[in-house]
């Protein structure tokens, strides 16, 4: 019946006289403990009057020079401190959230868009200032990324413009890089500072399907029309992986145009070459749907934006 009546009593009492209790415990000394606190003695005294009311039973012996705790009271004050540090840990766990600093965040790559130095920069940048938030990386190509964005199975998505008519999703634009010409190193025009397209009119040109990576392929396709032909296109394999063309060229299969963040991909008997004149553009953004309110995609968002820069 006594333990009963305690539990229910330390139901019923509020963090104060938690606070209190756990004050007079560790000074010993009601006036200590009140100017501890920053209030009276008299009212302190009556709030832990209140708490031995509640719980049923003396939590303190009064002593000619201070107080000593009784058995129960020695009980309560293991218990209080255990609920007060969980109290102090909770609410840093909310705030914390609140804040967006900690949480999981899917984080989708498309098209290759991981060789753009400015990309991975970016997460490694964000890790460091929120060492608490766990990034998920998720791979695939535009489209794929798009819908992943808009059903929720991925949270932010680095992909190519343009996307076309989504209008559940935000597209906050990151990077704008030069294309280059990716040639076969014993190519008659490899060993030349500036190609032009033009040069090209007559070869084969490995593209990925436009179903992977619409935003390239328009990209190049209107660069080859405004230097005054139609690309000759082979290899369109709808498995393929945007970072192999390079080595598609390596084995003789064609050329290709690439991004010029693509130069991170080294491989044997290949060179990278700017193109003279107006050369094609590729573009990285961040989609986000729009009625996503959680601060910790703000964070990553703003983040992105604040690192966005100028064409190269």
């Amino acid at each position: 019946m006594e333990q009963n009546q305690y539990i229910y009593g330390i139901a019923r009492m509020d963090l104060r006289h938690l606070r209190y209790f756990v004050a007079v415990a560790e000074e010993r000394h009601f006036t200590r403990a009140a100017e501890r606190l920053g209030i009276k003695q008299p009212p302190l005294s009556l709030q832990i009057k209140q708490l031995e009311q509640e719980l049923g039973t003396p939590l303190f012996r009064r002593l000619t020079r201070g107080v000593e705790l009784t058995e129960p009271g020695t009980l309560l004050l293991d218990e209080a401190r255990q609920i007060l540090e969980q109290v102090e840990r909770t609410k840093a766990i909310v705030r914390n959230r609140a804040r967006g600093e900690t949480g999981h965040i899917r984080v989708g790559f498309a098209g290759a868009t991981y060789f753009q130095p400015r990309v991975p920069g970016l997460v490694q940048t964000y890790r460091r200032r929120y060492p608490s938030v766990v990034l998920s990386p998720v791979q695939g190509n535009t489209p794929d990324m798009v819908e992943a964005v808009q059903n929720g199975s991925v949270d932010v998505a680095f992909v190519r413009p343009p996307l076309g008519d989504h209008q559940a999703i935000t597209i906050h634009p990151l990077v704008e890089e030069t294309m280059r010409i990716v040639l076969p190193s014993k190519h008659p025009q490899a060993r030349k500072r500036f190609v032009s397209l033009a040069a090209f009119a007559q070869e084969t040109i490995i593209l990925p399907p436009r179903t992977i990576s619409p935003g390239l392929y328009d990209s190049i396709i209107a660069s080859c029309q405004r230097a005054g032909f139609s690309p000759l296109l082979k290899h369109e394999d709808p498995l393929m992986v945007i970072a192999s063309i390079v080595y598609l060229v390596a084995a003789g299969f064609g050329i290709s145009i690439v991004p010029h963040s693509f130069q991170h991909i080294r491989a044997d008997g290949i060179v990278y070459v700017p193109i003279k004149g107006e050369a094609p553009r590729a573009l990285i953004s961040l989609a986000v749907r729009k009625d996503n309110r959680s601060a910790l995609i703000r964070n990553f968002v703003d983040l992105a934006r604040s690192r966005a820069r100028a064409p190269d």
